[in-house]
């Protein structure tokens, strides 16, 4: 499909790049814009991203129901044009455009990680990078047969209005796949609500400086290896039962990242992710599905954990 054919207006392509637009009005947007453009600078320079990748493809798979990598690929078998919205470093778009190699595959940032995914990407014949706004695309309505807007929406300056546009440019009998994070426990939100605020005022330096941190606080509380029978105590939205330690504090309390097999770099990366963006909007299940309802969106899949909700919805 000639790309163009995507978008309601114009578009200038150079190689496998289109620009769209940079800048936000919202000072919330521009701050989480500019995180996440230093958080991808960073990454795509960092070791081990192979298993972080690798890690996201498996748990894609869980969280949007498919089987298997085959199953995915059988299932975007019919695709013509497939968005990846909010596609960082890209690396999700270009296992689409390997799984789908018939499709136009298009994956959208508006940080600078679009630009480098698109270097990254250059010989991916089906695949597009565009720098813009996933909340006004520019694609025609209905254009899109499969939007995947993973881990990204929450960012956006009003969720609802995203979820709004990205359905409208999903075809009629296409699919959105979307995730947002969960509502946790009280302590937590209240903390998590706090350094929406505070980011404001913090450099970038300071944030990783903290984001070090609270990976050190993640390794040491992991490595202690302790499980406790911790009480119920609904009112302050904690789940008791038996827990490790570490994912206690995590879930109801701070959220303080830390795999052995990403290392020191990618945790602090994650860590950063969660605290810096000052748009990172919460659902509760409820909410979630009344999104969905509003939209006028049928579920095919649903999946819950304590991290976030997601599925596909058909239009």
């Amino acid at each position: 499909m000639n790309i163009q054919e995507i978008f309601r207006d114009p578009i200038e392509l150079k190689d496998n790049f289109i620009f769209r637009k940079d800048t936000s009005d919202h000072t919330n947007q521009s701050q989480t814009n500019d995180v996440f453009s230093d958080k991808w600078e960073k990454v795509d320079h960092m070791e081990k991203t192979d298993v972080m990748y690798q890690f996201q493809y498996e748990w894609y798979l869980k969280l949007y129901g498919f089987d298997s990598e085959a199953d995915l690929a059988e299932y975007l078998s019919d695709k013509k044009v497939i968005f990846d919205a909010g596609c960082g470093l890209g690396y999700k778009a270009q296992w689409f455009a390997k799984l789908a190699p018939n499709a136009t595959v298009i994956g959208m940032d508006y940080s600078d990680a679009a630009m480098i995914a698109a270097r990254n990407y250059k010989n991916v014949p089906n695949l597009y990078f565009v720098k813009g706004d996933i909340a006004d695309t520019g694609f025609k309505s209905g254009a899109i047969d499969y939007v995947s807007c993973d881990q990204v929406i929450m960012h956006t300056e009003v969720p609802e209005a995203t979820f709004k546009h990205l359905t409208d440019v999903t075809s009629v009998g296409g699919e959105f796949a979307c995730y947002v994070y969960a509502k946790k426990a009280l302590p937590r939100e209240l903390l998590d609500d706090h350094f929406r605020v505070a980011t404001k005022e913090l450099d970038q330096e300071k944030l990783w400086e903290m984001s070090r941190q609270l990976t050190v606080l993640g390794k040491q509380l992991s490595e202690l290896n302790i499980e406790l029978d911790f009480p119920d105590i609904p009112l302050l939205g904690i789940k008791g039962g038996k827990q490790d330690l570490q994912r206690f504090i995590y879930w109801n309390f701070i959220k303080c990242f830390w795999r052995e097999d990403w290392g020191h770099e990618l945790s602090d990366a994650t860590n950063y992710d969660w605290y810096s963006p000052s748009n990172a909007k919460r659902y509760s299940e409820s909410e979630y599905k009344a999104m969905i309802n509003d939209n006028n969106l049928d579920i095919k899949h649903f999946h819950s954990e304590e991290a976030c909700y997601s599925g596909r919805f058909r239009k």
